[in-house]
């Protein structure tokens, strides 16, 4: 996990996991992928948030301004601290994904694989957030 504020936590927490392991030699693999042949790259949530080698900014001031904490994995990590719905698990989530953990519930997914290779751009999934997290705390 590359960023991480709290584990346990008192406000609602989204978890963006990343269809990549951790590493150096897989992020540069995963750059020249996502530069060379776009369309097959398998990440579309890292597609939407990163640049050739770096997060967006606008994306970057989006989440630091939101009223929740956010957690961002790799596939390995997130497996490693989530068995049940990291890779191999009894409940395992198809990636990328954003889910959401809210106190005293289970994380559950707010936003899918599918969805996430729906969209178009960054704007988007920073609309989808917004609301998604509107309509959590009704």
């Amino acid at each position: 996990m590359f960023m991480n504020q709290g584990s346990r936590h008192d406000r609602t927490r989204l978890i963006c996991v990343y269809n990549a392991d951790t590493g150096l030699i897989e992020a540069l693999m995963h750059a020249v992928h996502k530069a060379v042949r776009p369309a097959t790259y398998p990440c579309s949530l890292c597609a939407l948030t990163y640049g050739a080698v770096s997060m967006r900014g606008d994306w970057k001031a989006f989440w630091q301004g939101l009223d929740a904490e956010v957690e961002f994995y790799h596939r390995d990590d997130f497996t490693q601290d989530f068995p049940k719905f990291g890779v191999g698990g009894a409940r395992e989530v198809a990636l990328p994904v954003i889910m959401i953990d809210e106190a005293d519930a289970e994380p559950r997914v707010l936003i899918s694989d599918n969805e996430l290779d729906a969209m178009a751009d960054v704007e988007e999934l920073m609309a989808r957030v917004e609301r998604e997290l509107r309509a959590s705390v009704r």
